[in-house]
């Protein structure tokens, strides 16, 4: 039964003084009897060595592993994902704490949790940890003074001496997938300018607009009174750990619309696709003084594939979220939210169905105008919709560079990448730029 599920808090933040707001936070929650928190220090990973840091009614151990592959997915695999169905079973365990070192991603880590089967652990059937413990929240720390210049930028975390080089991932696309994820945001503010203050909260509000913020000095005056009250007010539709569904409302907590300090979410939707090689022309517009974008697209060259386009700062990834409904079988269908079926067919059309264009862009330094008209320019004209209307055939011959056969990097690459969330396991025709 869930009940009987031992609750995990996810905490997270990026290194530096998010850090420290993590590692206080986990000391404060451990005071509490029948709290244990864990924590990988993923530091030495390329080493192929991860420290396990157990705290448990004020007695602390370390553990040294050594891994024959060094990576992220490995520890996780190896060595947290058991130790959380270990933990489970022990009747002094009440509460867990998931106090996460920078290079692991709060929804990477949930949703290995619900999905990824663990095995080898002795007395217990093979399966996915979820089994034994539940999200109960996930808690991201924040630092004022820099978080929106690394939510925007696009060094990388190589770059930044916190990964190796193969390690591809932006510090913006942490910083911002922290965020939009948390169930609750803690901001420390000592030291922060009153602009970027105002700034990051506008952000913020609209990056997880379900989402409670504490705004405290530093983590040195951080105490338990401020964890209790921001945890207290975690609302019901939190999603604590679950995922992302594309096919949802891109909008959900009914962010504010109207634009405060420069910052400002845009809104573009259409019922006309895009001509793949404008949209690759235009799509730069959202990689400078963005904070994220995300959402759905209808490329005129992949006329039964879903495309999601999701950016952080200057990174930015384009993948598949499945099928359109108007593609699928009458089998496909049957298996599809009965929400999103009813939501289409408000706006199904006779030919296309439900293909659509969706996005929300969040900008804090860049024009609104000027975003969407890039994107009205990358749409097709009337004369090849017209193509697509009667000759589909030869559209499917349009150059593409989002499709399979784009195997050269761009003229100008951006290391790093948003990662496409969705309901399939893999995408094709992705695009890393």
């Amino acid at each position: 039964m869930a009940s009987q599920r031992k609750p995990v808090l996810v905490l997270a933040g990026l290194p530096g003084r998010a850090a420290d707001g993590v590692e206080q936070a986990a000391r404060l929650l451990s005071e509490k009897p029948g709290t244990v928190v864990v924590r990988h220090d993923l530091s030495e990973l390329r080493e192929g060595v991860v420290r396990r840091t157990v705290r448990l009614d004020g007695r602390e151990t370390v553990t040294v592993l050594e891994l024959a592959h060094g990576c992220v997915s490995c520890t996780l695999r190896a060595d947290l994902l058991p130790y959380l169905c270990l933990l489970a079973a022990r009747d002094s365990v009440r509460r867990i704490v998931l106090a996460l070192d920078p290079a692991f991603e709060a929804e990477a880590v949930c949703q290995a949790v619900n999905d990824v089967t663990v095995t080898g652990v002795a007395d217990r059937a093979d399966g996915p940890a979820g089994r034994d413990v539940r999200i109960d929240s996930v808690l991201t720390c924040i630092d004022a003074r820099d978080w929106l210049a690394d939510a925007t930028g696009d060094e990388t975390l190589a770059e930044r001496g916190r990964a190796t080089a193969e390690d591809e991932r932006t510090v913006a696309q942490l910083a911002v997938g922290q965020a939009e994820f948390a169930d609750a945001l803690l901001v420390f503010d000592a030291g922060a300018d009153l602009v970027d203050r105002e700034r990051t909260n506008a952000v913020l509000v609209r990056l997880a607009p379900r989402s409670p913020i504490s705004w405290v000095a530093d983590p040195a005056t951080l105490d338990v009174d401020d964890l209790t009250w921001l945890l207290r007010r975690v609302p019901a539709d939190a999603r604590r750990g679950a995922g992302f569904d594309p096919h949802a409302s891109l909008l959900a907590g009914a962010p504010p619309l109207e634009s405060d300090s420069g910052v400002a979410l845009v809104e573009f939707a259409t019922d006309r696709p895009f001509h793949p090689d404008r949209l690759h022309s235009a799509i730069d517009v959202l990689l400078d003084g963005v904070v994220s974008a995300r959402g759905r697209a209808w490329l005129a060259t992949q006329s039964d594939e879903v495309v999601w386009l999701e950016s952080a700062g200057g990174g930015l990834r384009v993948g598949g979220a499945g099928k359109w409904l108007a593609a699928m079988t009458s089998r496909e269908l049957a298996e599809v939210d009965p929400e999103r079926r009813a939501l289409a067919s408000l706006r199904w059309h006779e030919q296309f169905g439900d293909r659509h264009t969706s996005l929300v862009i969040l900008v804090a330094d860049a024009d609104p105008d000027e975003i969407r008209a890039a994107l009205h320019w990358a749409l097709v004209d009337e004369d090849e919709l017209r193509q697509l209307r009667f000759a589909p055939e030869r559209v499917a011959l349009w150059s593409d560079p989002f499709g399979d056969q784009h195997e050269e990097p761009c003229d100008t690459p951006r290391s790093g990448e948003a990662r496409v969330r969705g309901n399939q396991s893999s995408t094709t025709g992705e695009e890393n730029r």
